[in-house]
This record gives C-alpha cells, structure tokens and sequence, in this order.
C-alpha cells in the first residue's frame, strides 16, 4: 500500500508540474494585441502630409499647438532607437511624408520595429517643432525658459498608439535625397523625417581611424553629438549627426565613396542625416 501511494504521489506531482509548466509558456498572441491601446479604430485618418500641411506655420515657427479635433494618423515605422543614435524618439512615415513622435522609453525597437504599421490618436497631444523640425510630443520647458514639444511618458504613448498586423521590413525602402535640391525650401519642408539615402559622398576628415562621434574633446560636440561634414558639401547645408551614446560612436569611419541612409531631419535651413544603425552606411555600389 505505502508503494502504491508512493507511485500514486509522484504520478500527481508529474501531472502538476506539466500543467504549472504550461501556465508559465509564452502566450501565442499577436504583439498587436500585447502593446497600445486595442480600442483606437481607423476612423478620421488624415494623411501625413495634411497635418503638415494644417500645422504648417506651427511648424515653421518651431512653436507647437494641441490637437484638440480627432484625428489619427496611420504609417509604417522606418526608424527607431535600435542602436542608440535615434533616442527616445520613433519615426513613420505612410508614403506622403514623414514625422518624429517623441516618447521618454528606451528600447522602442522592441515593439516598434523597422516595418512595424502603427495607428496613432494625435487627439490631447501636441504638434510642434524643435529647429523646424515637426515633432509630436508634449510641451517641455527647459532650465533656460525655453518651451517646445518634446517626450510624452510610456504611459501616454499607450492610451495613443495601436499596432496594426505584423512588422514587415521589406516594405521600408529609402528614397535618393536629391542634392540638387539640397538649397529647395519647399524640398526640406515636405521630406524632412523621411528615411532617405545619400549616395556617392565622402566624409570630410575620414582617414581609417577618425570615428563618428569622439567624446575626448577633438571634435566640438552639441547636444552630445558630433557633426560630421562631407566633402565639397557646406556644413551649413548638410551634416552627419551622431550621438556619442549610440553603439557605433567610436567606430572608424569609412574612406573613400560612400552610401549614407538614414532619418534627414533639419535644424532650421540645415539637413541632418541620422543613421539608425551603422549598417547604413555603406561604400558606393555596395548593397545594404
């Protein structure tokens, strides 16, 4: 009798431990339904380039409004934090323009990756801009006075966004900036944000050692970046910005012809192009 309740116990503890090692398994759900807010509904989407357009004078004077109507807007994320170089800040893009949305959470790869459709509220949040840059955030004031949209918490980028399917990376693909139209107004206003690709440039001081983003004092640094100027190209008008905190900041810079990809945004009338990752970067006629 003792050995059968012996073979009776250990029979009841497998069983238990099977079905506790069941609870504990990955839950098979979509990430759509683990992140955002699963109650946001596609209705009164406008696109991109028509909030650009309403919040244009808003955007020009880096000043910044609440959006106080109900509207969305619906684009595919071509930029994130995955190496450190784009901080806090994610960017879509649904094929008639681009814009950042600024938001205080770190690792935003992780359920907002390359590919990754998103439907976002702008209803009680605010569209503004920082050097002209058109930016969807909240308002922050600085030490100096200054006040511009900036980062909204984790907790109010929840109750905003929805994620629409899975991440498809295939479907991002850059556009050639254009630089003959590197001095165009109505250029850097409409494509500002977007993921574009630089092609056939040289990176003025590259030499096999130089990096992109020392932070020992021999390059002049702001906001703690580094501004990197390319050959016979005005650092007034174009630069390559890069974080002294991103993953690839003290990597060599590459020699000779070069395919630069990455977010253009502007500060006031200059474009900054921002890598997302070092993989884009790349020696002309190469493929990414």
């Amino acid at each position: 009798m003792k050995h059968f309740r012996n073979i009776l116990s250990l029979a009841v503890c497998a069983m238990l431990a099977s079905c506790m090692a069941d609870s504990f398994d990955a839950p098979n759900t979509p990430a759509e339904d683990l992140y955002g807010n699963q109650t946001l509904t596609e209705t009164n989407v406008i696109t991109i380039a028509e909030l650009k357009e309403t919040y244009k004078n808003i955007i020009a004077n880096s000043a910044m409004k609440e959006v106080t109507e109900d509207i969305k807007i619906k684009g595919t994320v071509v930029g994130n934090d995955i190496e450190g170089n784009i901080y806090n800040e994610v960017v879509i893009d649904d094929g008639t323009g681009a814009f950042i949305i600024c938001i205080a959470q770190g690792g935003l790869f992780g359920f907002l990756p390359v590919g990754q459709q998103v439907l976002v509220d702008l209803k009680g949040l605010y569209v503004g801009a920082y050097g002209q840059q058109g930016e969807i955030g909240v308002p922050y004031t600085s030490k100096s006075g200054s006040t511009y949209v900036s980062r909204m918490s984790r907790f109010l980028w929840n109750q905003h966004y929805k994620l629409i399917g899975a991440a498809n990376p295939q479907s991002v693909v850059p556009e050639e900036f254009d630089l003959s139209r590197i001095k165009d107004a109505s250029y850097l206003a409409s494509h500002c944000g977007k993921l574009m690709t630089l092609k056939g440039v040289e990176l003025q001081g590259a030499d096999g050692k130089a990096v992109y983003a020392p932070s020992d004092g021999s390059v002049a640094l702001t906001a703690n970046c580094a501004n990197r100027n390319f050959k016979g190209i005005s650092s007034s008008s174009l630069v390559l910005r890069t974080s002294t905190f991103c993953d690839f900041a003290g990597n060599a810079m590459p020699t000779g012809k070069v395919d630069v990809t990455g977010i253009f945004t502007r500060f006031r009338d200059t474009w900054q192009i921002i890598m997302r990752s070092e993989s884009d970067i790349q020696l002309s006629g190469s493929s990414l």
